[in-house]
């Protein structure tokens, strides 16, 4: 079994990027900023991640720009270790068909951002190790936050822990955060007993977000009859930020976001705290209307791949 290929590009306007490739699906890894996965595709098919195109190509500017793709920030949300730019080169390490893409430290967090892809050598599953290392002489507490803007148009899913009737849990089971902006009222939600859904509407220009928190952390976007499935494990027994959030969708007219977040930790000085999700795309998803049933036969196998 070979290891998926990668080789140096030009990209969008930026000419030190890498495309890491098996031969079914390809990732593109931005070298000029980040870091950043600007795309995940399958090969010749279209990017189901979100690209500002009058943001690529940039670099060193003097503010935080959104571009798009995959990153990684650190929770909870604070204006300035949160938008700490991300718009200078990232250095990449290559070995044995894994990338490595490593920020410089951040003056405004004193962080240093790494993501670390690894793509099957068959199929379409990525594993991204997220890493946040603690460059000050003091230790800070935080909670890895991984975030993927899709690319309108879709919808966005997440599921809850195993449902069961009044008389067989009377305890409750997970948080469910709203934020100020949050209107339950708002068309594009869709609740069902065991899914909860988010509509990217390009019309729509409104925020809107919602977290919860799953041990099985997973979250879908579904474009057409494409899937792409982002999933990672979440300890119960940890304290986690934001009310308890592991999982969170966030959406406007331009964007919708699967964020993922890891517990709250104290990093001390030269320490890093991990994160790791996995990814998978998938061909030829049709579901019919969004009900727990038509979502149980189109998304359980995918699960429990």
């Amino acid at each position: 079994m070979s290891t998926p290929l990668i080789e140096k590009i030009a990209y969008q306007g930026w000419p030190h990027c890498y495309r890491i490739s098996n031969g079914e699906v390809e990732l593109i890894v931005t070298g000029d900023i980040g870091p950043r996965i600007m795309r995940f595709g399958f090969i010749g098919g279209r990017n189901l991640f979100k690209e500002y195109e009058e943001q690529l190509g940039g670099m060193g500017e003097p503010d935080w720009k959104l571009r798009g793709g995959h990153r990684i920030w650190a929770a909870p949300e604070d204006a300035k270790r949160t938008y700490a730019l991300d718009n200078s080169p990232a250095h990449i390490e290559i070995t044995d068909g894994v990338l490595m893409a490593t920020s410089d430290v951040e003056a405004d967090s004193g962080l240093t951002k790494q993501l670390e892809v690894h793509l099957a050598a068959e199929g379409t599953g990525v594993t991204v190790i997220h890493r946040l290392k603690n460059t000050l002489p003091w230790p800070i507490e935080l909670a890895p936050w991984a975030l993927t803007m899709m690319t309108p148009g879709g919808m966005g899913i997440t599921g809850h822990p195993p449902r069961a009737t009044h008389q067989e849990v009377l305890q409750p089971t997970h948080p469910l955060v709203m934020w100020a902006f949050t209107d339950l009222s708002d068309p594009r939600w869709k609740f069902t007993s065991k899914y909860l859904l988010l509509k990217q509407d390009p019309d729509n220009k409104e925020p809107q977000k919602i977290g919860h928190f799953n041990p099985d952390t997973w979250g879908a976007y579904l474009l057409g009859s494409e899937l792409f499935l982002k999933r990672y494990t979440a300890d119960p027994g940890r304290t986690y930020s934001d009310f308890g959030c592991s999982f969170e969708v966030f959406s406007r007219n331009d964007i919708l976001e699967l964020e993922t977040l890891g517990p709250l930790q104290k990093v001390d000085p030269g320490a890093a705290a991990v994160h790791v999700e996995t990814w998978s795309l998938h061909r030829g998803v049709r579901i019919a209307e969004f009900t727990d049933t038509e979502l149980d036969r189109a998304l359980l196998p995918l699960l429990a791949l």
